[in-house]
């Protein structure tokens, strides 16, 4: 499970798992097979862990080297789970020339929206996608938590500065957009 980022994503995917069990057990009925969508679903670790709890999975991907990594690892896997996994290599803000509306339970979204510069189109787009009663579940950077690198190094200037912009520079070293709750919330 480590993939990219070592033990750092190792623990991200178990925290992001764990919060999704939760939200799903809340949500649903337990045992019911869920139709989930998977957008920029990278390496496919969550979407295969979904397939091996016996969901229905559709990871939708638009760079082809994760993609390549998410066939490999499914690949892997037995027959069993590999027919409940289709994969597509697309771009998130064009869910709906892939598929109806209200065709899964639950679309994740984690790790993309601070890469799409106008994100309300694709959040509705997602919002689109939910079956009645369905999850969406966003996994975004906290624009309120920016300050939190600098104010800890005691760099307390650029701390401040932080609550005033959603902007920064992530480890890959690009200059992408957090985003906060009020905003999110507005959009849907």
């Amino acid at each position: 499970m480590a993939g990219l980022g070592g033990v750092r994503n190792t623990v991200r995917q178990e925290l992001v798992a764990r919060q999704l069990d939760e939200q799903i057990a809340g949500r649903f009925p337990v045992g019911r097979r869920l139709r989930i969508l998977d957008v920029g679903m990278g390496q496919g670790t969550q979407a295969l862990r979904l397939a091996r709890a016996g969901h229905s999975v559709t990871g939708l991907e638009s760079d082809a080297e994760m993609l390549g990594s998410a066939r490999a690892a499914l690949a892997s896997e037995p027959e069993g789970i590999r027919e409940r996994v289709r994969l597509i290599e697309g771009d998130g803000r064009e869910t709906g020339v892939h598929f109806l509306p209200g065709s899964f339970d639950v679309v994740l979204c984690h790790g993309v929206m601070m890469y799409v510069e106008e994100p309300d189109p694709m959040l509705a787009g997602l919002a689109r996608m939910l079956a009645p009663g369905g999850l969406l579940s966003l996994l975004v950077r906290n624009a309120d938590a920016l300050a939190m690198r600098p104010g800890l190094a005691g760099d307390f200037g650029a701390a401040l500065a932080a609550f005033d912009t959603a902007a920064y520079t992530n480890r890959l070293g690009l200059t992408v957009r957090a985003d906060r709750l009020d905003a999110l919330r507005a959009t849907l």
